[in-house]
């Protein structure tokens, strides 16, 4: 079947178990490293001390992903793109771009880390008790971040390149070697944390060696020396695709760094200290990773099938979806919250023991911070589902609402006011701010929620007209960028009537929806859709992507039919590699096109400068998104004109060049 008659008419339970297991155990096998050493150095002489000293340095591990997911991510959904278009060029390029770029991240990364590591461990809670434990082990996996940028960044690349079992095969070899590794070093050698941190380091190296050969023979790209040349414009396509991620994973810095901060500081002001609070805090966030991730693993497995049934207008399969992605979630949250609530002790034992103080600190954390995760999990899920199908403002508030709203507000707050009301009760803040930030966020997410199915239209039959591609002879093939207002399409249509050939604007999108599945209506909002902050965001989601891959290949069809005129869409890029192309960019002073867009759209003065602006903001986005050049920048094109002299004057202006392209590529000849 068809991968688009699969997404739109496969039942949807097999297709989201089909997607959603190998997206759970990659995240699973990732959350495993850290796990381990914790599970190990907590059962090893150095007790919860030990603990505290990994969950110190956890925030900087957590900036580390936040760089490598980005582009990792950015880089998957650029392959896709590229894969789309039979673009073997920029995707051996984005591959050698992201892999360049994260080695000088992670080189720059791993000096300031190495420098600074004493200065950083204080900031981030230790205390005198932990100090030399968290520095001998972030020393060495600080010194090993070039090796796990690039292990993930490869990871991603690799999934997207049609490889998602090879790419967890590299990541849990690295997995299984440090679960083998930690006893050994830890007990048998007794090298005891450092221990824990080169058998960390050695799965990670082994995991890059196994994704480095894989590199060797990929599918859809060829790397030379080349390729390894950091091209700008890709990168900031790369960053702008995986922005997303990165701002979810800051979140994540920004939470534990707070935690940690506070838990060192009102924890020694309480009767349990500061390392006990910390070395707790470092267990639950890695044992609440687990949940998290394979909530969030079974919202990235619905991502192709909402994005796809979102995009074809088939909004009952997409209501399905949510619900069995909601239901799924709601199950995990549900074990997980009487896991916490009635069996804490079972979980904290597997991380080693502790004295009296230490267990009283576990069961209150256990049973109040994680009280509500099953609102946590439909928060995770929810930013997911939003990012999935386009929706780019409603996925960042998802995204950030709880961790970096609510919970940075409600934990300053309530551990300063418990404090005030009585010495030493302060740590306590932190454990009512968890619930408190879910029940807020929670309504926050229903709520946009409930707005965005109140929205959607009644799933439509649509019964329009096939469109076909209209004949045409060889010749020129104008392309045409324009300014909103500088009546680019109207002249475009002029030039075509007179040189008598196919003038190709809303035809062109109503092609690609024929062409992949997706609803016409989708297709042609891709340039239009959410303001310039979010745009990137909204271009990356699964649906954006498919309608991107649909709509080029149905310039390049039009183009192989012959001379025509093409308006938008970044076609002069898509038809870079074609002869016999001209690019044209049309423009007016803002005045006119504010005037023009009064008068097409009777919009009054005010309106019709924010809709030349927005739509500008948009059309510049997506070019740079597609083309990874300055949309404006006149050196893309071949013909640059002003078109205040008037439609009729800049049609002919146009028809002039034409004529003297052809007589000198006649010449040429």
């Amino acid at each position: 079947m068809e991968h688009s008659m699969l997404l739109g008419e496969e039942k949807i339970s097999k297709l989201l178990i089909k997607f959603s297991i190998p997206c759970i155990m990659g995240l699973l096998i990732s959350a495993f490293y850290n796990i381990v050493d914790q599970i190990f150095i907590g059962n090893s002489s150095l007790g919860y001390l030990g603990n505290a000293a990994t969950g110190i340095s956890f925030p900087i591990l957590c900036i580390a992903n936040a760089f490598a997911w980005c582009i990792g991510d950015g880089a998957a959904a650029f392959l896709s793109i590229c894969a789309g278009r039979k673009d073997k060029d920029s995707a051996h390029k984005c591959v050698g771009t992201g892999l360049s770029a994260s080695f000088v991240i992670s080189v720059v990364l791993t000096i300031l880390c190495f420098v600074f590591h004493e200065p950083l461990m204080i900031l981030f809670g230790a205390s005198d008790q932990t100090l030399v434990l968290a520095m001998d082990y972030f020393k060495i996996i600080a010194i090993f971040f070039p090796f796990y940028l690039l292990v993930n960044v490869m990871n991603s690349m690799i999934r997207a390149d049609g490889s998602p079992t090879y790419a967890m095969i590299a990541m849990s070899l690295g997995a299984i070697v440090n679960i083998i590794l930690d006893p050994i070093f830890i007990f048998v050698l007794d090298w005891g944390i450092k221990g824990a941190a080169i058998a960390t380091v050695i799965g990670q190296v082994l995991s890059f060696i196994a994704s480095i050969i894989y590199f060797k023979k990929p599918k859809s790209f060829v790397l030379t020396k080349e390729s390894f040349k950091i091209d700008l414009s890709i990168l900031k396509n790369l960053i702008g695709l995986g922005g997303a991620t990165f701002i979810t994973q800051i979140g994540v810095v920004v939470m534990t760094l707070l935690s940690n901060v506070i838990l060192f500081h009102f924890g020694s002001l309480s009767k349990f200290g500061s390392d006990i609070p910390i070395s707790i805090f470092s267990i639950q966030t890695k044992v609440y990773t687990i949940v998290c991730n394979i909530v969030v693993g079974i919202a990235l497995g619905s991502q192709p099938i909402l994005g796809f049934n979102y995009g074809a207008n088939k909004m009952k399969r997409v209501k399905q979806t949510y619900q069995l992605v909601l239901y799924s979630s709601l199950v995990v949250g549900i074990l997980a919250t009487l896991l916490f609530e009635f069996k804490p002790d079972f979980i904290i034992r597997i991380f080693g023991s502790g004295n009296e103080l230490y267990y009283e600190f576990a069961l209150k954390t256990f049973r109040m911070y994680l009280s509500l995760s099953c609102i946590t999990c439909i928060i995770k899920m929810s930013a997911v589902f939003f990012q999935s199908i386009g929706k780019s403002g409603q996925a960042m508030i998802s995204s950030i609402i709880r961790d970096m709203v609510c919970f940075v507000i409600f934990t300053i707050g309530l551990s300063y006011y418990f404090e005030s009301q009585q010495a030493g009760q302060g740590i306590y803040g932190i454990l009512v701010a968890a619930p408190l930030s879910d029940l807020v966020a929670g309504c926050v997410v229903l709520v946009l929620t409930i707005r965005f199915f109140k929205s959607l239209d009644v799933e439509k039959t649509e019964n329009q007209d096939t469109i076909v591609m209209k004949p045409s002879k060889p010749g020129v093939i104008l392309t045409i960028a324009r300014e909103h207002g500088s009546c680019g399409k109207e002249i475009g249509r002029l030039v075509a009537e007179k040189l008598q050939i196919p003038f190709y604007y809303k035809e062109m999108t109503a092609l690609a929806a024929q062409e992949s599945g997706l609803a016409k209506e989708f297709v042609s909002d891709l340039n239009e859709n959410s303001s310039k902050l979010f745009h990137r965001l909204y271009l990356s989601s699964d649906a954006s992507k498919q309608a991107i891959i649909a709509q080029e290949q149905i310039i390049r069809k039009i183009a192989d039919e012959g001379s025509c005129v093409i308006v938008g869409r970044a076609a002069d890029y898509v038809l870079k590699d074609y002869d016999q192309v001209i690019s044209i960019f049309m423009y007016a002073p803002k005045e006119v096109r504010i005037k023009n867009i009064m008068n097409m759209y009777q919009d009054t003065y005010e309106e019709a400068r924010e809709h030349m602006q927005h739509s500008d903001e948009t059309r510049a986005c997506y070019y740079e998104n597609i083309a990874g050049k300055p949309w404006k920048n006149i050196h893309n094109y071949e013909l640059c004109l002003d078109t205040s002299i008037g439609i009729e004057q800049a049609a002919i202006c146009i028809v002039n060049y034409i004529e003297s392209f052809n007589v000198i590529d006649n010449y040429l000849r």
